[in-house]
């Protein structure tokens, strides 16, 4: 099986499936959901918990942790930092709540080619993980709807982290400890944010244009490799 080098970034010598560990992030780069299930899960928190009547509408919320995201909203309708902090551990407990009682309308697209990428590494004995701004019960709920759910090992969440990097930095240290400190990392991300926080743990960076971001955008911020899709990965 080769490996696809056309939209390598630049000549460091990347190869993209030589890395030890894969952390691959859910929306936009594994799958998609436009169900509604998460968006309305954050949307009765912030009903119920804020009593604030609004929604993530305008927000830019590709790359953020669902943490980053309620904090947006609700600065956005007024709540003070303080507010948030305080109601934070009740409003997950909602968003949590609220998509596991709709979990069976999670109607996920799986992204191009992503089984045959992850059945691959998985018999190349990569390690597999999910590193993303999704609340733990959430994301799995997604991965499993997708039928993915046997190729990961573990999975870093946005529970207890609010900026993508500390996701990151939790998953790489994961990756350490399963493989020890040697272990080559390869991040695999569909946004800006992704790439950035790639950068930040000094692991590697597969971007793939399957998100709202265009492939030009994504190449414009040096990944180590830039894909329109995953099925680019296995072209011979």
């Amino acid at each position: 099986m080769g490996t696809f080098q056309k939209h390598s970034s630049g000549p460091n010598g990347f190869r993209w499936n030589d890395a030890d560990a894969y952390l691959f992030d859910i929306d936009g780069t594994l799958l998609t959901t436009r169900d509604g299930v998460h968006r309305a899960a954050i949307h009765q928190a912030m009903r119920e918990v804020y009593g604030v009547n609004t929604t993530i509408d305008g927000i830019a919320y590709h790359g953020k942790t669902d943490l980053g995201i309620l904090r947006a909203a609700l600065e956005g309708a007024g709540v003070s930092g303080a507010v948030f902090e305080e109601r934070l551990s009740a409003a997950l407990e909602v968003v949590r709540r609220e998509v596991d009682a709709n979990a069976s309308h999670i109607t996920p697209e799986i992204c191009p080619a992503i089984p045959n990428v992850l059945h691959h590494l998985q018999t190349e004995g990569k390690l597999l993980g999910i590193a993303t701004g999704n609340l733990q019960s959430v994301g799995w709920h997604k991965i499993g709807a997708a039928g993915l759910r046997d190729f990961f090992e573990f999975g870093s969440f946005s529970d207890h982290r609010e900026t993508r990097a500390e996701v990151f930095v939790e998953a790489r240290a994961e990756v350490r400890q399963r493989l020890g400190n040697a272990a080559t990392v390869c991040f695999v991300g569909d946004t800006l944010a992704d790439i950035r926080a790639a950068r930040h743990v000094g692991a590697h960076i597969i971007a793939v244009s399957t998100g709202i971001y265009k492939f030009d955008e994504l190449l414009s911020h040096t990944p180590d490799l830039c894909v329109a899709s995953c099925a680019e990965l296995l072209a011979t």
